[in-house]
């Protein structure tokens, strides 16, 4: 069994949800946080409108799944990361769970 963990902007929620299905991944679950992007210029000479941190609306979408399904939705993701050309990309990670009494 393996956790899949899905990082992105609030506003790519149908996206990854599309990959979600096409990878079928079939239960998920997702909350809401605030990703932070620190861009500061280190010399804050050159900062003229002082503080440049971002703080961006993001969602985390998590499932406990099959190896398959979790490589799958890893190779889907990737596939949309390159063709859509975003800045802010989707970020997924996939972690090996060690013990567990769920059964996908």
């Amino acid at each position: 069994m393996k956790l899949l963990f899905v990082t992105c902007l609030e506003d790519f929620k149908a996206d990854v949800i599309k990959i979600f299905h096409e990878a079928h991944v079939k239960v998920f679950s997702f909350m809401e946080t605030t990703g932070v992007k620190d861009e500061r210029d280190t010399n804050l000479l050159d900062d003229w409108f002082g503080n440049k941190n971002g703080e961006f609306r993001s969602l985390i979408l998590f499932s406990f799944t099959s190896n398959e399904t979790a490589n799958e939705a890893m190779r889907l993701i990737k596939l949309y990361n390159e063709t859509d050309g975003n800045r802010f990309p989707i970020r997924a990670f996939i972690m090996t769970v060690e013990q567990s009494n769920y059964l996908p």
